[in-house]
């Protein structure tokens, strides 16, 4: 019965290890499909961050250039009227000689 009782606890211990070894491989398993999982993420969010990062470029980008084209045409403007001013000084000053016979 001893014999019987040994061989019962070497059968309980080798299953047992059994399950120890299927418990490692399962959990080395289950850690390798969570490091790809993080992985995917990861890159997933490098991606997201990136074209974040396009957009706001972009949108500063075109900014400055709305920026840069207003200040332009203000000063066109700017310009324009004060040509215009001269302009009007002048129609006016023939109009004057004009009406008054100088010309």
């Amino acid at each position: 019965m001893n014999d019987e009782r040994i061989q019962q606890v070497i059968a309980i211990e080798k299953e047992a290890q059994q399950i120890q070894d299927a418990a490692v491989r399962d959990s080395e398993q289950l850690l390798m499909l969570a490091n790809q999982e993080v992985d995917k993420i990861i890159e997933q969010a490098q991606k997201e961050a990136r074209l974040a990062a396009q957009q706001l470029v972009a949108e500063a980008q075109a900014k400055e250039e709305s920026t840069r084209i207003l200040n332009e045409v203000e000063e066109k403007i700017k310009q324009a009227q004060n040509l215009s001013g001269k302009n009007f000084d002048r129609a006016v000053t023939y109009v004057l000689d004009r009406v008054i016979g100088k010309e």
